[in-house]
């Protein structure tokens, strides 16, 4: 289907002030697939199942969450039985050097779920949620389009949403 598409810093500003990535050790990454499973475990569950006292789990995680490599935790939302039964990705073409601006702008639009700049036939991937198939047309229509530097947009609805979840 073709159509004429976090108090929080810019990205590009947020990574110029966080401190430098340290080094993840096996225990890192063990409490990570352990936190990505289930975001509510707490600290003395994730300190006993990779094997760490529970100072030493809370303070590992609250060393990931300060270097930003947990950026925050979340619950994973069944969309339809929240009352967005349509789901689409919308690819958008812009204006070269544009992409601060569209993105201030893509934050604003409601039911926007996720952007990522790109490469390829495309610079922009966002995904929507919204009520309807009407809603989604008002967004694509009457909210992306009026942006002055997208070029042009192509919608793909998604037909069906499958989370794929870290192996326990």
């Amino acid at each position: 289907m073709s159509d004429e598409r976090l108090a929080e810093r810019p990205a590009d500003e947020a990574d110029e002030q966080r401190p430098p990535v340290r080094p993840l050790d096996s225990v890192d990454r063990d409490i990570l697939r352990l936190l990505r499973a289930d975001g509510r475990a707490s600290v003395r569950s994730v300190a006993d199942q990779v094997h760490v006292s529970r100072a030493n789990a809370y303070a590992r995680i609250n060393r990931l969450l300060e270097d930003g490599v947990i950026r925050g935790f979340s619950a994973r939302i069944d969309q339809e039985r929240a009352g967005h039964g349509t789901s689409a990705y919308i690819t958008l073409k812009i204006v070269q050097d544009s992409w601060r601006s569209v993105r201030e702008r893509l934050r604003e639009l409601p039911g926007a779920a996720h952007m990522a700049l790109v490469g390829g036939d495309f610079d922009v991937l966002l995904l929507v949620h919204t009520k309807d198939n009407r809603s989604l047309r008002d967004l694509v229509l009457t909210r992306i389009q009026a942006i002055p530097e997208v070029l042009s947009t192509r919608t793909l609805l998604v037909f069906e949403e499958t989370d794929l979840d870290p192996e326990p």
